[in-house]
């Protein structure tokens, strides 16, 4: 592998910190990160042509985006006027206890969390609504959406999660950073969390 290949190999999961978390915190900048996820590489017009937003506040968005790491210039491509941005690859995880446990950072992860949430439904709800008329037979047959409800301790939760996530990290790995042809974008969605407001099975006698 030579050094330019090192330098854009993929990274491991980042455990973001509460300065790069509140980088973040913005619906806008959680909405970038989202579409340049999903669609690969943009300027910040064609950002906000697709966002619906002006070229200035996706500009704005994305420096500070790549002030905190999560987005960087695509090297060699387009002009001093006209720079191509990509996500930093890589995953992102929210789990510092010493984050959710400050006001702040329960602030900061509410608001991302809610944002990817809205921004996963609208892409189910976009295909609930037209993929089976627009898609072919041969991208909705294989199409899944599956959900299962259980009872559980906090400790089995740790070992589903934990299971799934290994095993979907595994599978997700033979395909990352490839773009066979005939690809087209893709969400593959797994959430596993217990119910806030559900009732805890009370403790044996």
């Amino acid at each position: 592998m030579d050094e330019h290949e090192q330098e854009r190999s993929i990274p491991e999961r980042r455990e973001i910190d509460l300065d790069s978390l509140k980088g973040l915190a913005h619906p806008l900048r959680v909405r970038i990160v989202d579409v340049l996820s999903t669609h690969g590489s943009l300027t910040a017009s064609g950002l906000a042509e697709r966002l619906g937003e002006s070229s200035g506040a996706t500009s704005y968005h994305l420096r500070q985006l790549e002030r905190h790491g999560f987005v960087r210039e695509v090297t060699g491509k387009g002009t001093g006027r006209e720079r191509w941005w990509e996500r930093v690859p890589g995953g992102i995880t929210i789990s510092d206890r010493a984050i959710t446990d400050t006001p702040t950072g329960r602030a900061a992860s509410s608001l991302v969390l809610t944002q990817w949430e809205r921004n996963r439904s609208q892409l189910v709800l976009d295909f609930a609504h037209r993929g089976w008329e627009v898609l072919p037979h041969e991208w909705t047959d294989p199409t899944v959406f599956s959900s299962s409800n259980l009872r559980l301790t906090a400790d089995q939760l740790a070992e589903v999660s934990g299971a799934i996530e290994r095993c979907l990290e595994d599978i997700v790995e033979r395909f990352r950073g490839k773009d066979a042809p005939g690809a087209r974008p893709v969400l593959i969605h797994f959430d596993a969390f217990p119910i806030v407001d559900g009732v805890a099975t009370p403790p044996e006698d």
